[in-house]
């Protein structure tokens, strides 16, 4: 995978990551959309897990670090109290949150591990707005 293809993949998994934050936000109904939701974090997990095996250079352990911060994130986020899908209320959303918690923390393990200094590794991350903008390319 070349480096912009790379790139473009973890702009792709942000932007679910940011969808299903903002799913959360909206307290949706759990019988049209914890499912879905469900599925959609499996997916992520799956990408960040292809693309971890394919690291090659410093900026794309930045990227993946950064993206796989973002997920952790919202594995917390989906799993609190206040969440509409909460996993004292729905038993196989803390089943599935669990075992996407484990696969996210070994590859930040391995992030960890890496050539990549501690300090960006675990860093938040963080995109001026002239990444954003380049990456939405002025729309």
């Amino acid at each position: 995978m070349n480096s912009a293809s790379f790139e473009d993949a973890i702009f792709i998994v942000n932007m679910r990551i940011r969808m299903i934050r903002d799913t959360l936000r909206l307290n949706p109904p759990p019988e049209l959309f914890l499912e879905r939701c469900l599925d959609d974090l499996a997916f992520i997990d799956w990408v960040l897990t292809f693309l971890a095996q394919t690291l090659t250079t410093n900026e794309e352990y930045a990227y993946a670090s950064d993206t796989e911060w973002q997920f952790s994130q919202l594995l917390t986020e989906f799993s609190v109290e206040s969440s509409p899908f909460s996993s004292s209320t729905f038993i196989e959303t803390r089943e599935k949150i669990a075992m996407l918690r484990e696969t996210s923390d070994e590859r930040r393990k391995a992030i960890e591990e890496s050539d990549l200094p501690v300090e960006m590794a675990k860093a938040e991350p963080v995109v001026s707005s002239a990444e954003l903008s380049g990456l939405l390319g002025g729309i």
